[in-house]
C-alpha cells in the first residue's frame, strides 16, 4: 500500500515531520501539586460591652472549595529513570540523525558537548571528518540487557555504546531494527538491570497525562510532560498509528520513553513536527504494542516481517462518499490492485471502498496500511468490502511485504467514441499504437477537460478507465452512468504509470 508523507532530518528548515535523535538519557525529579484551600484568619480585639442589639440574619455556611491535584511525576522519574539509557552511535556519514544544534560560542559550558558531535560550524565551515557521532535515548525491557530505541537511532551505526544512569558503559550489540516501524532492539552484555514496565498503548485515552524522560540538546534528565493529543494519528506510509502530544521533545529524545500517569511505558518517542527542527508542540510516539510485536520478532528471528494485500488505496473524502452513496466519508478507495497479490486472488477491485479489516472499523486509509502491515505473512483478513452499494465480504490470505510488486492487470480492449460533455470532457477511443506504447488495453483519452473535471484535477492526456467503479469503452456506458449519478462522481483516471481516483462534483 502506498501513502503519502516523508519524515527528513532534524535540520531541516521548512515545516516537516523530523527525527528526533541526538542525546543522553537518566532520570530527573519534579512536583506538579496544587490546592486550593479556603483559608480564613481573624484577630480578637477587647471591646467595651454594647447594648444589646437585634440578632443578624443567619448566613449559610460556605461551602469548602474543590481541591484540584495535578499529577506527581517525581516517582516516574526517580524509579523508572534508572531503566533509562543514553546511546551513542559511531559511524560513516549515513549515521543517525546528529539534531539541529544551536549556535554555541567558545567558552560556553556546552561548547565542547557539540564540538564532539561534528557539527561543520565548528571547524570553521568545512566539512566535518569521519568519523562522525550521533545519540539517542533507550530504556531497559528486560534484566539481561535487552533495551528498545529508534532504529533511525542507530541506523548506519559501527558502533554502537549505551552508557546506564549510574554512569556504567557497555558496547551494544544491535539486535535488530525495523525501518517500517522504526523500532531497533539492542542488546548489553550485563545482568540484574533495572527495568521499566510496559502498559498498553490501547488504553490511551485523549487528555491523559503523559511524562518523557531524555536528554534534549544534551541536557541528561530531562523530564518533560504533557497531554495525549490524538491517538492513531497516521504518517509517512502510515505503517504505525502513532500517538501525538504536546510533551515537549527535542533532538536527543529519540527512543526515550512515553510513560503513562502509573509509570508504565506507553510509547517511545519518535518524531516532531516542526518548522525549525525543534519542539513546535506536536510530538509523536511509537505506541508500545506496535513496539512490543516488533522487539518479540526481532528478538525470535533478527528481523521483523510485515504482511501486504497488494492494493494502492486512497482517502474516501465527501466527493467519494456521494459517489459511492456511502453513509459516510469512511474507508479506505482501493484505486488499483497489483496483479498477482493477495487481493487480486481474493477478487478485490479498482473502486472497491474497505470498511472493515478483522472486524475493525477502517476511518482513514491509514487505518488499514497499519492493520495489514502490522500483521504477518500468511495471516487471514476478512474484509467487509462497499461495492456497487452494497457490503460483501471478501476473505483474504495476507503475503510478504518483502515481495515485489507486479504491474496491475489490464482490462481488455473495447470500442469507444467521444463525448463526456457533462463532465466537460472530450473523450475518444484509445489508437492501436497508443495502446501498445502504453499498455493500457481499454479506456478513453481525454483529448479536452473543461468545467467540473478541469477544476477537479483532470487534465489533457488522461485516461478514463471507469467512473464509480464501472469500466467505460464506449461513450455511451459513460452517458449510462452519468444519468444515474447525483451529486458528483469518481473517475479513475489513468495517468502515466499510476492509476488514481479523482472526485468530480456534477450537482
Amino acid at each position: 500500500m502506498r501513502n503519502e508523507g516523508a519524515v527528513t532530518a532534524i535540520t531541516a528548515k521548512r515545516l516537516t515531520l523530523a527525527l528526533c535523535a541526538a542525546g543522553v538519557i537518566g532520570g530527573a525529579v519534579g512536583a506538579l501539586a496544587v490546592n486550593h484551600n479556603n483559608v480564613a484568619a481573624e484577630t480578637a480585639a477587647a471591646a467595651a460591652p454594647a447594648p444589646a442589639a437585634a440578632p443578624a440574619p443567619a448566613v449559610a455556611a460556605a461551602a469548602p472549595a474543590a481541591t484540584v491535584t495535578l499529577p506527581d511525576f517525581t516517582r516516574i522519574a526517580s524509579q523508572n529513570g534508572k531503566a533509562v539509557v543514553n546511546i551513542r552511535v559511531m559511524g560513516g556519514m549515513k549515521t543517525a540523525n546528529r539534531g539541529n544544534m544551536p549556535q554555541i560560542p567558545p567558552g560556553h559550558p556546552l561548547y565542547e558537548f557539540f564540538r564532539q558531535f561534528q557539527d561543520p560550524r565548528f571547524g570553521g565551515g568545512r566539512e566535518a571528518p569521519a568519523p562522525v557521532f550521533g545519540a539517542g535515548s533507550g530504556f531497559i525491557v528486560s534484566p539481561d540487557g535487552v533495551i528498545l530505541t529508534n532504529a533511525h537511532v542507530v541506523q548506519g551505526a559501527d558502533e554502537v555504546t549505551v552508557k546506564l544512569q549510574d554512569r556504567r558503559e557497555f558496547r551494544a550489540k544491535v539486535l535488530g531494527a525495523d525501518p517500517r516501524t522504526d523500532v531497533a532492539v539492542l542488546k548489553i552484555d550485563a545482568k540484574n538491570l533495572p527495568t521499566v514496565p510496559l502498559g498498553q498503548s490501547r488504553s490511551l485515552l485523549v487528555g491523559e497525562w503523559v511524562l518523557a524522560i531524555g536528554s534534549p540538546y544534551g541536557l541528561e534528565s530531562t523530564v518533560t510532560a504533557g497531554v495525549v493529543s490524538a491517538t492513531g494519528r497516521s504518517l509517512q506510509d502510515g505503517v504505525v498509528p502513532f500517538i501525538q502530544t504536546d510533551v515537549a521533545v527535542n533532538p536527543g529524545n529519540s527512543g526515550g520513553p512515553l510513560f503513562n500517569t502509573r509509570g508504565e511505558v506507553v510509547g517511545i518517542n519518535s518524531q516532531i513536527y516542526s518548522q525549525t527542527g525543534g519542539y513546535q508542540g506536536l510530538s509523536f510516539a511509537i505506541p508500545i504494542d506496535v513496539a512490543v510485536k516488533i522487539k518479540d520478532q526481532i528478538v525470535a528471528t533478527g528481523k521483523a516481517q510485515h504482511a501486504k494485500l497488494g492494493v494502492n488505496v486512497q482517502e474516501v473524502g465527501q466527493a467519494f462518499a456521494d459517489s459511492f452513496r456511502l453513509d459516510s466519508p469512511e474507508g479506505a478507495l482501493v484505486s488499483s490492485v497489483e496483479r498477482g497479490s493477495p487481493a487480486e486472488r481474493a477478487g478485490l477491485k479498482s473502486g472497491d471502498v474497505i470498511r472493515r479489516v478483522n472486524g475493525k472499523p477502517i476511518v482513514s486509509y491509514g487505518d488499514l496500511s497499519s492493520i495489514i502491515a502490522l500483521s504477518r505473512p500468511g495471516e487471514r483478513a476478512s474484509l467487509d468490502v462497499w461495492r456497487d452499494g452494497k457490503l460483501v465480504r471478501i476473505d483474504a490470505t495476507l503475503g510478504d511485504a518483502n515481495e515485489k510488486a507486479k504491474r496491475a492487470p489490464q482490462e481488455e480492449l473495447a470500442q469507444s467514441s467521444d463525448g463526456g460533455a457533462k463532465l466537460g470532457l472530450a473523450l475518444r477511443p484509445l489508437e492501436p499504437i497508443e495502446r501498445r506504447q502504453s499498455g493500457i488495453a481499454t479506456g478513453l483519452v481525454i483529448e479536452d477537460a473543461a468545467g467540473a473535471a478541469a477544476m477537479a484535477g483532470v487534465e489533457p492526456g488522461d485516461v478514463l478507465i471507469s467512473i464509480n467503479g464501472r469500466p467505460v469503452n464506449s461513450v455511451e456506458q459513460v452517458r449510462d452512468v452519468m444519468g444515474k449519478a447525483s451529486k458528483s462522481v469518481a473517475l479513475l483516471i489513468q495517468r502515466g504509470d499510476a492509476k488514481i481516483f479523482i472526485p468530480v462534483r456534477i450537482g
